[in-house]
């Protein structure tokens, strides 16, 4: 009997060291710096579910596959911390349970994070939100859906928690995302009873899943969002301490409209003050898991292309005020954004560079890789395969980054001698009739000859009139038995110092979840531009 008394208290003992061991959550969002989204990549989803391979899901909405590369080009960069939305709903079956490969592809991801020496945060992302179209979100800020939903939600927690269990204190867990009531209603919930008890229902349940699967989940670090992730004094608020442990991080979000300056400073003084009396005097500190240059009411838009002073201001003095009062900030997304995170290099360097300094004071010793750097910008990740009706999308974003005397270095095996071919059409897929291959003109169609298996290269160039129009509506390039290995665009970038040499119309064009073209968008989450936008 003594033997047993003394093993439990050893193993007691043992447990008390550990937990001691693993750092406090105020000390993880002091520790973990600056953040950044993976955003509009793990979290993609489409309602109708076209795809069938984890490589097309994480790629459904216009992000390339996620590279380790990408993720130490943010640390050098100097960012600490990367917040990896995820969205499951669509890789569960009836029971519940989570594809293997996909739990696998998040597994992969999670490690580009902590292998590169940074915090990772982890969540269930458009489980939850608004609904749109076809798409609706199965975790519900009500008693009812609750309800319903409780079992499947600890389910899929366990699975998660599970499945990471042995990673160390850089490894945070988030309960769920920006959750809304049965009637998508942002801030606040029509029933606010209901709403926000259902609020504090799903993060108990959340914390006390993960605390059960043992392991280093007893002492983890978990995170718990206001309803609809909201700032607002009310929604703070009515969010409760799931437990007193020392181990829990509140989350909210952050879109403001800033006008000017006067209004930028008193909107941060005042987001501030109110988090510090509404969220860290409850005992937990908090981080803004959102927050960009744009804003999405009264209507969807970003800063930095409207008034980039005033965006830099915004997020300098953003970043260093937040820092001041402990607050933890992940910037939603940008400043490398799809096709230049295959390179990857940033497309927003300024805004980077701006970030940085807030928090460090300085930029030295940190890196910024741009186009500007090698005048190239890979277009490509893998090799495709091109036929009649799908193929390779270079947007205008990518044209419009190069003076007019731009190159595409293109690569290709053909796959046969049967009617090889390979078209280029504009974004509209409206054939082009200013395309020129290695010095001839082709018109739209350049009929490839040569051996099957052997890879081939051409340059391809183009006329004023043809890279007007590919950089405002980019290019779609299709074909017929035929792979393309290799698609780099060459020139001379344009700079601050030189002009663009057209004027690129806006695309206000909208997408629901599913990625269908919305004329008039009623409230809730939409892509524009390759990004999340909220209508409220």
């Amino acid at each position: 009997m003594k033997k047993i008394l003394l093993f439990v208290c050893s193993l007691l003992i043992s447990m008390s060291a550990n937990a001691a061991d693993f750092e406090s959550a105020k000390d993880a969002v002091k520790n973990m710096g600056l953040g950044w989204n993976l955003g509009n990549t793990l979290d993609a989803n489409d309602a109708t579910k076209t795809w069938k391979t984890t490589e097309e899901h994480e790629t459904c909405w216009w992000q390339p596959v996620t590279t380790p590369e990408l993720l130490k080009m943010m640390k050098e960069a100097g960012f600490g911390a990367i917040r990896v939305p995820v969205t499951w709903y669509q890789e569960m079956d009836a029971n519940g349970k989570v594809n293997d490969a996909w739990m696998k592809r998040v597994k992969e991801v999670v490690d580009y994070v902590i292998d590169n020496g940074m915090y990772c945060l982890l969540n269930v992302h458009h489980d939850t939100g608004a609904d749109g179209g076809t798409f609706k979100s199965w975790i519900k800020a009500s008693g009812a859906n609750y309800t319903a939903n409780k079992a499947k939600y600890e389910g899929l927690w366990k699975q998660i928690a599970e499945t990471f269990k042995d990673y160390d204190q850089h490894l945070l867990f988030e309960a769920y995302n920006e959750m809304l009531d049965e009637k998508n209603t942002w801030n606040e919930p029509v029933d606010k009873t209901d709403g926000y008890k259902a609020i504090n229902d799903y993060a108990k349940s959340f914390v006390t899943v993960v605390r059960a699967t043992g392991g280093n989940n007893a002492q983890r670090n978990l995170v718990v969002n206001t309803y609809s992730a909201s700032n607002s004094s009310a929604a703070m608020k009515a969010l409760e301490l799931p437990e007193e442990t020392g181990h829990i991080v509140f989350q909210i979000h952050n879109y403001p409209n800033w006008k000017d300056e006067s209004t930028t400073r008193q909107l941060i003084d005042n987001l501030i003050s109110d988090i510090k009396t509404n969220l860290i005097s409850k005992g937990a500190p908090v981080i803004i898991g959102e927050y960009a240059t744009l804003t999405t009411w009264p209507a969807d838009l970003d800063y930095y292309d409207k008034d980039r002073k005033l965006a830099l201001y915004a997020m300098d003095y953003f970043v260093k005020k937040t820092k001041e009062a402990g607050i933890g900030t992940f910037y939603w997304m940008g400043l490398s954004d799809g096709i230049f995170r295959i390179q990857p290099i940033f497309n927003q360097p300024d805004l980077v560079k701006t970030l940085i300094n807030a928090y460090y004071g300085s930029t030295d010793g940190y890196k910024f890789p741009t186009l500007e750097d090698t005048g190239v910008l890979n277009c490509l990740q893998y090799e495709k395969t091109i036929a009649w009706g799908t193929g390779i999308t270079i947007n205008e974003n990518a044209f419009s980054l190069f003076e007019n005397n731009v190159k595409l270095q293109l690569s290709f095996r053909l796959e046969s001698e049967t009617e090889p071919d390979i078209q280029f059409n504009d974004g509209n897929w409206k054939h082009l009739s200013g395309v020129i291959v290695d010095g001839t003109a082709i018109g739209a169609d350049y009929n490839p000859q040569g051996t099957v298996g052997t890879e081939y290269s051409i340059t391809v160039t183009f006329s004023q009139d043809v890279y007007n129009k590919l950089s405002q509506s980019g290019m779609i390039i299709q074909g017929n038995n035929v792979t393309i290995t290799k698609a780099v665009l060459e020139g001379t970038p344009v700079t601050g110092i030189t002009p663009l040499r057209i004027e690129r119309p806006a695309d206000n064009l909208i997408y629901n979840l599913s990625g269908q073209r919305v004329s008039s968008p009623s409230k809730g989450i939409y892509i524009q531009n390759g990004k999340k936008i909220i209508i409220k």
